[in-house]
């Protein structure tokens, strides 16, 4: 027999021959090459695929059918079955039976499908399988549902007793085992053991809420398919106490790329410890979910595909013993923070001139912000210059512009005063709020201009108003101050009348009475002014010593009468100098030849000052003459008022 370079196998008809030697020759005109094998067409045979498939089902069996085409040889076959999880196995059989095969296979979950086929070889000499026969799906029976459903509650207190929302999944572990499910809720008081409540739910509800009183309740649930019910799922509601879970401190807790830890204290009393949260807390419902964890827990990883930055989520643990659970701790947290959405606004400014006062009272730091609010910034910069305020901290934009920072670390504090601002001046300022995540961008400013400083004015009018309005009255009145504080003591030397030649004699100067010529004259006596003036003597007035009360009768004189004055020369004469500070009496050489009462008699006797801004200068002699007018005998005194810079008052002794 001869094959073609184009064919790859050849066949023949086999009679009752079994053994056969065959050569095959390949040949190219480089050369040959040979190849010979020795068989027994009995060892060389496999069977064609199994057909005919069925099966027969319980709830954790199949029992699989087939039949064979070569029905005189003993087969071998193998079985491969696909789980629902995508695994495959693969069981073997021996096929007693010349004209058909099975298998059993055991330990499969109740009302699944599973998908089968066979292909056999021959079992006394295998050489190769057959072709795969056709796959069947099949499925098991129902059972009664396995497991137990995990279940949870929230309370919420209202008029007259309390609302239970129940909540209950399907746990990894619970089988429903069935194509039709519901579920049954049903419950009762745990004192009285009054008659159960229950209601039916399909298999699409996973919640109900129902209505309870103040006592203590025992609630079930059980899933339900056409076999039978599964194993109850059982809480306890405690009775009522009043107690309020809000006196319990809400923890912060940290963020990370794979979700939020939470970590609690473990007491050994409890069972099991459950940590319920919402995926989506700003909704309602908020779709509750919850995990359990073992009695030796203490720490847990809470993760969702629902988690989002920049969202607050609360957390609450609680410890369960037989079936009846306590609130333990509260946690709150970000999967990670993010800045303020909002910058405060601010809503009240006080101003005085080195003072700011800003108010931001209505800013939330509730959940609603995306992150912990852990304080404010407060930016302030005059608009002219860089700001290098006392107490600040510099902080530089992007810009390179400079402004002073001051933080406050209270978020609940909304107050706050900038000091230490000059006067007349424009600033910008900005309150930002900040949180784990940082703050907004500064883009915003809110301007001011800080008053005059009044003070400021008050103090330049002390300093240099007022002493330059002293100055200037102490200028004006300097020659009075002078006259009345320092007046000058007159001095004999520096009269004008005496400054004259024809007055000197000798070393010193004589004055006449002649030469003192007066403006006014005026004759005193003391009993003219006893009897014009009761009190005679000035002694109280501070710039008078022993003065005479007085009455001047003033006597204009005219020309024939302004030299009756005339003078005799005396064994001796002197002269008196007096003004209201400071009196000059000129020591005088007593005469030996006065008789001691005329000394006495002659003492000079003070007249009152009748005209303040003169002086007055009196020149008195014991020889001189009276005029016809004056009475014989009276004690007479002449006053001198001179239009002269010096004034004198002299007495005759």
């Amino acid at each position: 027999m001869s094959c073609s370079s184009e064919q790859c196998s050849c066949s023949w008809d086999i009679g009752q021959q079994r053994i056969y030697g065959i050569t095959v020759t390949v040949e190219n005109p480089l050369g040959k090459k040979t190849a010979t094998d020795v068989f027994d067409v009995t060892h060389r045979i496999y069977p064609a695929a199994p057909f005919q498939l069925s099966e027969d089902c319980t709830d954790t069996e199949i029992t699989l059918y087939w039949k064979h085409r070569n029905k005189g040889i003993e087969h071998f076959c193998q079985t491969e079955v696909l789980q629902p999880d995508g695994k495959v196995e693969l069981h073997n059989s021996s096929d007693t039976h010349l004209h058909y095969g099975s298998i059993t296979l055991g330990e499969l979950q109740p009302y699944t499908e599973y998908t089968a086929r066979v292909h056999c070889g021959v079992a006394k000499h295998f050489w190769r399988w057959s072709e795969w026969s056709e796959a069947r799906t099949i499925r098991t029976n129902e059972a009664t549902p396995s497991g137990k459903l995990d279940i949870w509650r929230e309370i919420t207190p209202v008029l007259g007793g309390r609302n239970v929302t129940l909540f209950w999944k399907q746990t990894p572990s619970f089988r429903a085992n069935g194509g039709s499910i519901s579920y049954e809720v049903t419950w009762e008081k745990v004192e009285d053991g009054s008659k159960p409540e229950s209601i039916s739910f399909s298999s699409v509800y996973n919640s109900t809420r129902i209505s309870i009183d103040n006592h203590s309740y025992r609630i079930s649930i059980m899933a339900k398919n056409s076999v039978n019910y599964s194993l109850p799922s059982v809480l306890i509601i405690p009775r009522a106490t009043g107690n309020s879970t809000e006196e319990l401190k809400e923890e912060q807790v940290n963020g990370t790329d794979d979700g939020i830890f939470i970590s609690w204290e473990p007491r050994y009393i409890y069972d099991s410890y459950i940590i319920d949260w919402c995926n989506f807390p700003m909704l309602q419902p908020c779709d509750l979910q919850w995990r359990r964890f073992g009695p030796n827990s203490s720490s847990a990883l809470i993760n969702s595909a629902a988690f989002v930055p920049g969202l607050r989520y609360n957390f609450h643990v609680y410890g369960s013993v037989a079936n009846r659970a306590s609130l333990l701790e509260k946690k709150t947290g970000y999967l990670r923070e993010l800045p303020p959405l909002l910058d405060p606004i601010v809503e009240k400014v006080e101003l005085t001139f080195n003072a700011v006062t800003l108010s931001w009272d209505s800013y939330p730091t509730n959940e609603s912000q995306s992150g912990f609010l852990r304080g404010y910034h407060v930016y302030v910069s005059p608009i002219q210059e860089v700001c290098s305020l006392k107490g600040s901290k510099k902080h530089i934009l992007p810009d390179d512009s400079v402004l002073c920072k001051y933080t406050i670390e209270n978020p609940e504090e909304k107050r706050y005063t900038v000091k230490h601002l000059s006067s007349n001046t424009k600033y910008k300022l900005v309150v930002k709020a900040y949180t784990g995540g940082g703050e907004t961008p500064i883009v915003n400013f809110i301007y001011i201009d800080t008053p005059f400083n009044s003070n400021m004015l008050y103090l330049l009018v002390l300093l240099v108003i007022v002493p330059s309005l002293v100055a200037a009255i102490c200028r004006w009145k300097m020659k009075w101050v002078k006259e009345c504080c320092c007046p000058v003591i007159p001095s004999p030397n520096k009269s004008k009348v005496l400054s004259l030649k024809e007055l000197k004699k000798g070393s010193e100067k004589v004055l006449k009475i002649s030469d003192c010529i007066p403006d006014i004259l005026a004759v005193d006596s003391k009993a003219e002014v006893q009897k014009l003036h009761p009190w005679s003597q000035l002694s109280s007035m501070p710039t008078e010593d022993k003065i005479d009360g007085h009455n001047s009768s003033w006597i204009y004189p005219n020309k024939n009468e302004e030299r009756d004055f005339t003078t005799t020369p005396t064994p001796q004469t002197h002269t008196w100098f007096e003004n209201f500070a400071y009196s000059s009496h000129p020591a005088v050489e007593p005469d030996p030849y006065q008789i001691p009462e005329t000394l006495e008699a002659s003492k000079p006797e003070l007249s009152v000052v009748l005209y303040q801004p003169h002086y007055y200068f009196g020149i008195f002699n014991e020889n001189a003459a009276s005029t016809s007018r004056e009475t014989t005998g009276r004690k007479t005194s002449l006053r001198c008022i001179s239009q002269t810079d010096v004034h004198c008052l002299g007495r005759r002794l």
